[in-house]
């Protein structure tokens, strides 16, 4: 399983994962009882239980760039344009916005 660490605007939010069965996002505990904390995104509002999803949910599949910028980076990198989960934990570290993604073994 690949997970990756879910950050808003520097504040860990939650882990995205992936597993045989599809994609999980989860928000963290803390992340949820604080009152002023945002949702990271209006289609994944702040819940206790899991998004379960067999596809990549919108929101993160809409960080990974596109055009002649993710084609820099699959040359460059050598990354599969079809493994979409593997370029967001690869590529959304610093993306553009409120939101990074990173992967769980290169914690901050």
């Amino acid at each position: 399983m690949r997970e990756g660490l879910v950050y808003y605007k520097n504040k860990f939010a939650g882990i995205i994962s992936e597993n045989e069965d599809g994609f999980i996002f989860k928000y963290d505990i803390e992340y949820l009882k604080n009152e002023y904390s945002k949702p990271i995104s209006l289609t994944l509002p702040k819940q206790f239980e899991s998004y379960e999803s067999k596809i990549l949910f919108p929101f993160f599949d809409g960080l990974i760039p596109e055009g002649w910028l993710l084609n820099i980076a699959v040359k460059n990198w050598k990354l599969n344009t079809k493994d979409r989960f593997g370029l967001l934990l690869i590529l959304c570290k610093d993306c553009i916005g409120s939101i990074s993604i990173i992967p769980k073994n290169e914690e901050k």
